[in-house]
């Protein structure tokens, strides 16, 4: 009796996280570290937009890789997914949460009936390819016209428990923001008590205890050319506007922040972008930290 053929099963490329120890190109970096055996099966493998630098799909070649950045290899069809996103990539991804790298322009999150492609209804849609059950819950927003790293959550639960225990978990958030002027100090601390009008949705600031909510900002002047100021920022608490209306205080208003007093719009966007977040993971309790690069308008702006 003749024996049934064995069905070939292709395995996939499994996901491979590469740290970069010395400059070199991206071709010779995945040569060296043999990800592939010829330089045409790399170049393959880079077309299809399976290689990422530091979340980031790469496709060049002979892109410069510079020390400790990660070079990480996801399987095709992951790949793929990914690149039917808008505005945004993943920069990290597990059974329990999805950080993101969001560009200026995209809306975290619907209002009421918007149809608009938000950050959010397009994970939505990512998440539902492997599992049609699968959702995608927002942990925090960031303004449409704020661009960097914001996290969802996988579950009901795990947003739930993000949530309600942020100011603990969180360890560490940073803005880099380009405000109007020239910030005369090196590094300061903004404190104040917001509240927001519900007709105008503008968040007003008290420098005394009114019953709002209470917050605080700490700066530092990173470059200034006079007109403009470049400065990261660091929240000790994460309210509504806190950042924009905090500039606005100090007489430095966010670039492009019309809303809160600024006269200038050099990049039509906010000059806000979320460059990291470190947070306690909610299974492993490990503290992981995600950063996105500065935009390269930021750093031209003050020159």
């Amino acid at each position: 009796m003749k024996k049934p053929m064995k069905k070939t099963v292709k395995k996939k490329e499994s996901k491979v996280n590469l740290v970069v120890k010395e400059e070199t190109e991206l071709l010779d970096f995945l040569l060296n570290q043999k990800v592939k055996s010829s330089r045409n099966s790399i170049k393959s493998v880079l077309s299809r937009g399976q290689v990422t630098v530091d979340g980031k799909v790469v496709k060049q070649f002979n892109y410069t890789l510079t020390p400790g950045q990660v070079v990480k290899i996801e399987d095709n069809k992951a790949a793929q997914k990914q690149s039917e996103l808008v505005g945004m990539s993943i920069l990290h991804e597990d059974d329990d949460i999805i950080v993101v790298d969001k560009e200026a322009g995209i809306l975290s999150i619907a209002a009421g009936h918007q149809k608009e492609m938000t950050a959010h209804r397009q994970l939505n849609i990512y998440a539902k390819q492997e599992n049609p059950n699968n959702r995608i819950f927002v942990v925090h927003r960031l303004d449409r016209d704020t661009s960097g790293v914001m996290l969802f959550a996988k579950s009901e639960a795990v947003k739930q428990k993000m949530q309600q225990n942020w100011k603990n978990i969180v360890k560490e958030r940073i803005y880099t923001t380009l405000v109007e002027g020239d910030v005369k100090e090196e590094a300061g601390k903004i404190e104040s008590w917001l509240t927001e009008n519900t007709k105008s949705f503008k968040v007003h600031s008290s420098p005394r205890d009114n019953g709002g909510q209470h917050a605080v900002s700490h700066y530092k002047k990173l470059r200034s050319n006079g007109v403009t100021s470049l400065l990261e920022v660091q929240l000790e608490t994460g309210r509504k506007n806190q950042i924009r209306v905090h500039m606005a205080d100090i007489g430095h208003p966010v670039v492009g922040d019309k809303k809160y007093g600024s006269t200038v719009n050099y990049m039509k966007r906010l000059g806000l972008h979320a460059t990291t977040i470190a947070f306690e993971h909610p299974t492993t309790g490990e503290v992981v930290r995600f950063t996105s690069p500065v935009p390269k308008v930021f750093y031209t702006k003050t020159k």
